[in-house]
């Protein structure tokens, strides 16, 4: 076994917390902080963590403010869709009911009092559609700034790097009507980082918002302990082969899934669309599945719930690493993207996703360098053609068919709509890059 030393997360040997027993430590910390966490607030003060990607493009920071105002929490787009789509639905129905009344029962100088209902719903509807709540409620958080010189995104000569509000989740931690507020960072000059993707990202849906692009991303991440080996390994020496790992059950199979389903609450609470979490081949190794969620939106969801992750791992005193391929000779981690269009959700749909997977083919390399933070470098670790994997050098695909770089699921070619899985972006890829990507090729033909 091999752990790759180079590739060490932040202050490895510093924790913030226990390890994940039951120790003194960990009941006295939890009682201590239980006896302020609760103190009663002024009505009119929360806290806002605000979130951001630093100059790695893989690793988060935050800091806290206060803010003298409640902001609602926006629904997510896929609501907002499906909301739409069945207002649509009982418009088109009342307005039919409004035309057949009017024409039977109506005089040119007749308007029952019965039609108002009708005249009532008509406004309330457009009120809806012409309301842009993400916006509304995101234009009063307050424009914020840090040092960026401290975490690779400026010069020390000219330091101040700002930060943008883009999407507001409730905060787990404090609960109440505090909030985290994912952001996007600046220059001085207001010109977006380095790896500020999610701009581009933004700019990507907006040209394709009626393609309703969908996005479920897969995380896999593994678990450390203080001296960089994965949790719950026998010291100096590995566990029995894989095999009985993958959503195991038992003490000798699983590790730390207290932390695991205290994360799945806590997404779930915050507003994140989770859809699920299971345990993964290699030991300590992990996965949740985040979304559907629609365009950029994804993105946001997934570095929100990678920021819970590492905040829980803290106080449990465990390491979370997004490595690719941490450890030689076992599975390594990934971020299987699925990506679906109103089209290929629709009958016959799988025509509009063989030409995407067309498209995909003759882009395979340009898709590789934005799929891990370091250009392909990290992803070549990993995409070996062995461990599920297809080789980094050759595209391919197929249907069920895990070791293909598109796969497609065995219920979508039955079907015969649906959805694609991409099988290749890193697990610690940027996801607005990923999801940038697909618009833009499957999408746009860019």
């Amino acid at each position: 076994m091999s752990i790759l030393k180079d590739r060490r997360p932040d202050n490895p040997k510093i924790l913030s917390g226990p390890v994940l027993t039951n120790s003194p430590n960990a009941v006295l910390s939890k009682t201590l902080l239980s006896r302020y966490q609760d103190l009663p607030l002024p009505a009119d003060k929360i806290i806002a963590t605000y979130i951001w990607v630093d100059g790695t493009g893989e690793h988060l920071r935050c800091k806290d403010r206060t803010i003298g105002f409640i902001p609602k929490q926006p629904k997510d787009k896929l609501t907002r869709i499906l909301e739409a789509m069945t207002e649509n639905c009982l418009y088109e129905a009342h307005t039919r009911s409004s035309s057949m009344y009017t024409v039977k029962y109506c005089s040119p100088f007749f308007n029952p009092k019965d039609l108002e209902s009708e005249f009532d719903f008509q406004c309330k509807w457009l009120e809806r559609t012409n309301k842009r709540s993400f916006d509304e409620n995101l234009k009063d958080l307050p424009e914020w700034n840090f040092d960026g010189s401290s975490t690779g995104q400026a010069e020390g000569h000219n330091a101040d790097t700002y930060l943008t509000p883009r999407a507001i989740y409730k905060d787990p931690f404090r609960r109440g009507n505090h909030i985290l507020v994912m952001c996007d960072t600046y220059k001085y000059n207001m010109k977006p980082t380095e790896t500020n993707n999610r701009i581009k990202c933004q700019e990507a849906y907006d040209q394709c918002e009626d393609e309703e692009p969908w996005f479920g991303i897969e995380q896999e991440y593994i678990l450390l302990d203080a001296d960089l080996r994965p949790f719950g390994w026998p010291p100096g020496g590995c566990p029995p082969p894989q095999g009985p790992y993958y959503c195991g059950v038992g003490a000798n199979k699983v590790f730390a899934r207290d932390l695991v389903q205290a994360h799945y609450i806590c997404c779930l609470y915050a507003g994140v669309p989770i859809s699920g979490t299971n345990a993964e081949v290699m030991p300590s190794q992990w996965e949740f599945q985040v979304g559907p969620s629609v365009g950029v939106t994804a993105g946001d969801d997934l570095w929100i719930a990678r920021y819970l992750l590492h905040r829980l791992a803290e106080e449990y005193g465990v390491i979370v690493t997004f490595d690719p391929k941490p450890v030689a000779d076992w599975n390594g981690s990934g971020a299987h993207t699925n990506f679906s269009t109103k089209k290929m959700r629709e009958e016959n749909g799988i025509i509009e996703i063989e030409k995407a997977i067309d498209k995909l083919s003759k882009v395979h390399m340009k898709h590789i360098k934005v799929y891990d933070p370091r250009g392909g470098k990290d992803n070549e670790r990993r995409l070996t053609g062995l461990h599920e994997t297809a080789s980094i050098n050759d595209f391919s695909a197929g249907v069920a068919n895990r070791g293909c770089s598109i796969r497609i699921p065995r219920a979508v070619a039955e079907e015969k709509k649906g959805y694609l899985e991409d099988r290749r972006p890193a697990s610690n890829c940027d996801p607005y890059s990923v999801i940038d990507a697909l618009m833009r090729t499957c999408i746009l033909n860019e």
